[in-house]
């Protein structure tokens, strides 16, 4: 029988870099120290670890609330943190979060919640913290807590676009676009308050497209696309980026398929006629997947001109 809570996985990114700068041992010691820290965290906030991972911390709560809470406890200390670390071995933490019921067996969980919650940390970027439709219902006005929306967002093994949260958990002052839950049927995007760019790069090609000049970029090795891939096994059409709601929308239009990579992350989100938002850095496959090293391979950086909120 399972008991409804809400799940947290908190990864640390670049710990592959973190142990080839300070060895094995050393390293073993400071990352032991780190997770060590992240699972006090959720443990003052009613939380309990079920299990470190090496370089993340899969917790369980029984109110949302307080898992948003030490979550952005650990973003806000980190950062403190961070200060004092040398750029080369810094890490940084990003986190899923997800409501559902949750099955114990033997010390460990299981559930769909456990598993959108690592997904979503895959997928979310460094410092980001990502929050399902069912996390961000239970969080009311009185909860301080800031939500910024991000739209459906297609999640490896689910059937259906989810519909996802970012938390907040940096100070903003006067911002319109981010909004406490209670309005969230009423949340706008920022999409009328700044202009977003992506650049995108192939071979020696290098190009800014920008949501106010160019909304909707194709990408293809016909002569309409805005972006050319010039290889055989590219659609001429094969994929788009659109300006959505104050977001980048990539959206796959090709018969073999796209694939999307995310800085940090390592799994890829696969797209078949469907559509995954862009955030952050990251890496596009047109034709073939990223496990083939051939593979014509797009990289992209997505930025806003809306400092409070980037």
């Amino acid at each position: 029988m399972g008991v409804q809570a809400t799940v947290v996985f908190a990864d640390l990114t670049e710990s592959t870099a973190f142990f080839e700068a300070l060895g094995n041992e050393k390293a073993t010691r400071a990352m032991t120290r780190l997770t060590q820290w992240i699972g006090d965290i959720c443990q003052a906030h009613n939380g309990r670890v079920v299990k470190q991972l090496g370089d993340g911390v899969l917790a369980i709560f029984y109110t949302a609330a307080d898992a948003a809470r030490a979550v952005i406890e650990m973003q806000k200390g980190h950062q403190l943190r961070l200060l004092h670390w040398p750029p080369a071995i810094r890490m940084e933490i990003k986190a899923g979060i997800a409501s559902g019921e949750v099955v114990e067996v033997n010390g460990d969980c299981y559930g769909d919640a456990v598993n959108v919650a690592s997904r979503l940390s895959d997928l979310s970027g460094a410092n980001q913290i990502w929050a399902t439709e069912s996390v961000a219902d239970q969080l009311d006005e009185n909860s301080g807590i800031r939500l910024l929306s991000l739209g459906s967002v297609n999640v490896r093994g689910k059937s259906d676009p989810l519909q996802l949260y970012r938390v907040e958990w940096e100070e903003v002052v006067g911002n319109e676009n981010v909004t406490m839950q209670a309005s969230l049927s009423q949340m706008r995007r920022p999409d009328s308050q700044g202009e977003g760019r992506i650049h995108l790069t192939y071979l020696h090609r290098n190009h800014e497209f920008t949501s106010t000049t160019t909304p909707t970029t194709h990408l293809g090795r016909g002569d309409h696309a805005e972006f050319l891939v010039d290889d055989p096994r590219v659609s001429r059409m094969h994929a788009k980026i659109e300006w959505r709601n104050g977001t980048f929308v990539l959206t796959d239009l090709s018969s073999f398929g796209t694939w999307v990579r995310f800085a940090g992350s390592e799994g890829d989100v696969p797209l078949r006629r469907d559509e995954c938002l862009l955030h952050g850095q990251g890496e596009i496959a047109l034709g073939v997947p990223f496990n083939d090293l051939s593979c014509p391979t797009v990289n992209f950086s997505v930025s806003f001109n809306h400092p409070s909120l980037y």
